[in-house]
Order: C-alpha cells, then structure tokens, then sequence
C-alpha cells in the first residue's frame, strides 16, 4: 500500500533533552495512524516537525512525497492541523470563521464548503451563532471543520478530544471514520487508549525517543503473554499492552 508519511531516523533534541532518537515510521494512505506516549514522550514534537512549525536535528520526513524541511511550501498545501486546543475565533459565528479560513486560503469555491462542513459536523443550527456561545464539543467540531476547508490529503489531530465529554468523544470518532473513509490521512495523538483501539488502523508506542513498537491492536496484544485460562480467556487491553511496553504496571484500576 502507498505511504503517504515516510519518517526515517528522526531526531530532536532540546538542549541536553533528547526527545527524538532515531525515530522512523510510514503510513498508508487513507488509514488512520495512532501515536501513543505519556506525557512528555516527543508527540508533539513529532506532529510540530511533521507540520513543518519545527525542525528536526537529523533524519528525514516525507509527506505526499515532499521533504519537510526543503519542502514546507508543498507539505503545507497538502495537510491541515487541529491542535490540542480549539483555535476558532470566539467574537465570529461559526459560518465567518469558516469563511475567513475560506478566503484565506483563496478557496473559489468557498461559500460551497462553508456550507458542505457546517452540515458535515452538524453545525448548520448555530451556525449564524457567536462562537462564545458553542459548548466543547460544537468549538472542537467547528476547529476540525476549518482544518478540512482545504480539502487536506493528511489531516493530523493532536489530542483532539481532550475535555470533551464522553458522548461528544464519541461523536467525533464518528466524524473521523467518516473523514477516513472519503480518504484523508489522519495522524492521532490521543491519552486515550481506548480511542486508539477503536479508531486506529495501525498504532506506535512512543517512549525513551524511540517507537518501542508498532501494529494493530492485535499484533500488538501477542507482544504480552497469552492470557491465562481460568473460568473465561480475557484477552488484554491496550491500555495493559501500552503499561507493560513502557515497563510500568497499572495501580488500583486507574492510571494517569
């Protein structure tokens, strides 16, 4: 299958802070990507150097075959960002930041695709509302809506359900298999791991600057010891599999 995203040996390093080594993965077109890692692990790092706000120390990136440091121009023209908090103007209505984004980008057809996503994310009832007004989920709606005005071949989502209430979590996993399907690229930085589980096509555990591991679910699951035979097989969740890669052990059934 094609790979939209080739990373090789990237390195960064924040003064005596490694945060990078040696990091090199690829994504198919079309699928969604899940990069896990605690706090601190270099995962935004990654989504700021695959977006071109950074520069990487070492090694190389290509997206929709365009180097990212040499390249930024065309990798910008081919990708979109939603970052961990919502960057949508508050004193607008939903409808004119769109619309701003649809001029600022010069789209010709940008009163078509301001009316195509405010009915894509259900938004087309407050859309005429002042921004200040949506509640957590309508503003992360209308950010991700923005990101996709440019129609993006690769769409990166750093934490984009952070704060959202669980029905509205939901919602979103919807809005992204639907994306998904019409054939973006998604690339996903998530705390939850159960939204890895249900959303990604293939998932890498970052941890130390290096992906420890890659696969689905499944292969990643048959990394850990099959599962013991008592009165029924229970196999183990990704959040066990993610805890026993990064070497520590899950207390009191909650872990932070």
């Amino acid at each position: 299958m094609e790979s939209i995203i080739s990373v090789s040996s990237l390195k960064k390093s924040f003064k005596s802070n490694h945060v990078l080594n040696d990091v090199s993965f690829k994504i198919p077109k079309g699928s969604v990507f899940a990069l896990l890692g605690s706090n601190g692990a270099g995962k935004t790092t990654i989504v700021k150097i695959l977006s071109t706000l950074l520069k990487p120390d070492g090694g190389s990136a290509l997206i929709c075959g365009y180097d990212v440091v040499r390249q930024g121009d065309y990798v910008r023209g081919c990708i979109s960002l939603t970052g961990q908090f919502a960057a949508v103007d508050e004193v607008l209505t939903g409808r004119e930041n769109l619309k701003l984004i649809g001029q600022l980008k010069r789209l010709p057809d940008g009163k078509n695709k301001v009316d195509e996503w405010l009915r894509f994310f259900d938004l087309e009832d407050a859309a005429n509302r002042q921004v200040s007004t949506y509640s957590g989920g309508m503003r992360r709606r209308l950010d991700i809506a923005m990101s996709l005005m440019d129609s993006p071949q690769v769409l990166f989502l750093d934490e984009p359900t952070t704060g959202l209430d669980p029905q509205n979590r939901i919602a979103m996993w919807d809005l992204v298999k639907g994306l998904v399907s019409e054939g973006t690229t998604v690339f996903l930085t998530t705390q939850y791991l159960e939204e890895a589980e249900y959303l990604a096509d293939n998932i890498a555990i970052l941890h130390g600057g290096k992906i420890i591991a890659e696969g689905t679910t499944e292969e990643l699951r048959k990394l850990l010891p099959p599962a013991k035979k008592e009165y029924i097989e229970k196999q183990p969740s990704l959040e066990e599999v993610f805890l026993a890669l990064i070497g520590e052990k899950k207390e009191g059934g909650h872990h932070e």
